[in-house]
């Protein structure tokens, strides 16, 4: 980032930071009432869609900076993605939280220019206010030139973020995927929080480089039910629909059977996968129509594991991207097996 970049980030942080400052009237401690951090925020930096491109040859290379307080050791950067308007991150980042009611956290999308200096693509924020505490929230963004003016109704692409606030000391009634200390039976994940009642950043920091890498192993089991209103692409106005199931990791995959002539097809069809890291592991469906002399892409969705995982099964029907439309219908369940590996 540049030099300007980093003043306006300062100036931003003072300005929006909020601050407070105690006037003692009588002689005591008064630390108790100073602002210090109160919860953590984790984020999982999914996927972008539709990106604006910013290449004149070829598409741009973005990447994203992530941050609650836009100070240098508080800011997140993701990995770029190279000559992809529709890239995928999948990486997860963790943010103190000294304000819950007040503050948000900004994402920005960049597209990378090697040498010269990143041009944004554009950005968003979520109020942390908005966030249930304990319950994971996976939302859609939409990008704009600008936070605080808009001056144009320019579409810029999304962004997709799984986000997951917990104040600290939240001991019960409690779920949090990423943390070291958690117990899980075969009926019940009970994820439980490895922060507690952390009483400064030093600790907090200390807490975050200690912890031990989570490793959920397990079964992952989707069915694929259904889909609905699909384009047509034959020429007489059907498709010959199958779907293709894929673990991003392990690259494993499985498909369904085709139907013909259907833009409404029904599958019933159920695949186990054995994963091996669950929370930064993704599946990817992708519906394709079948035909003598190739295959045509129809669409696909991109789940994260993150849900199943804390719920263990759920069904839902789920838009198709890159489609002009289209929605799967999927059941999926989660088999546990916990395994623990230290850093």
């Amino acid at each position: 980032m540049s030099i300007q970049g980093t003043i306006r980030d300062a100036i931003e942080d003072s300005i929006m930071w909020p601050a407070r400052k105690v006037v003692p009237i009588l002689p005591g401690d008064y630390s108790d009432l100073e602002l210090k951090p109160v919860g953590m925020l984790e984020v999982k930096l999914v996927q972008a869609k539709e990106l604006t491109n910013k290449d004149i040859i070829g598409k741009s290379d973005p990447f994203a900076v992530l941050y609650v307080r836009p100070l240098p050791d508080r800011m997140k950067t993701s990995k770029t993605i190279n000559n992809d308007l529709n890239p995928i991150w999948n990486e997860h980042f963790e943010f103190i939280v000294e304000d819950a009611s007040t503050q948000h956290l900004v994402v920005k999308v960049y597209d990378d220019e090697g040498l010269q200096e990143s041009e944004l693509i554009g950005c968003a924020h979520v109020l942390l206010h908005d966030l249930q505490p304990g319950k994971v929230k996976d939302v859609w963004l939409k990008l704009v030139k600008d936070l605080e003016v808009q001056r144009d109704n320019k579409y810029r692409g999304q962004v997709q973020l799984e986000l997951l606030y917990y104040p600290l000391g939240m001991e019960n009634g409690f779920t949090n995927p990423f943390t070291q200390d958690f117990s899980m039976t075969s009926l019940e994940k009970v994820i439980k929080s490895g922060v507690n009642g952390l009483e400064s950043v030093e600790n907090e920091k200390a807490a975050i480089q200690k912890k031990r890498e989570v490793i959920i192993r397990g079964v992952l089991s989707v069915t694929v039910i259904s889909a609905e209103d699909l384009p047509a692409v034959d020429l007489m106005g059907k498709a010959d629909p199958y779907v293709v199931l894929t673990m991003k990791k392990s690259d494993i995959r499985n498909k369904t059977r085709v139907v013909n002539e259907s833009l409404n097809p029904v599958w019933n069809q159920t695949f186990d996968f054995v994963v091996e890291d669950g929370l930064h592991d993704m599946l990817i469906l992708e519906v394709w129509d079948h035909d003598t002399f190739g295959k045509d892409y129809m669409g696909r969705c991109i789940l994260t594991l993150t849900r199943v995982i804390l719920e263990g099964e759920y069904k839902e029907c789920f838009q198709l991207d890159e489609a002009k439309s289209g929605k799967l219908n999927l059941h999926l369940k989660w088999m546990p097996q916990p395994i623990y590996r230290d850093t």
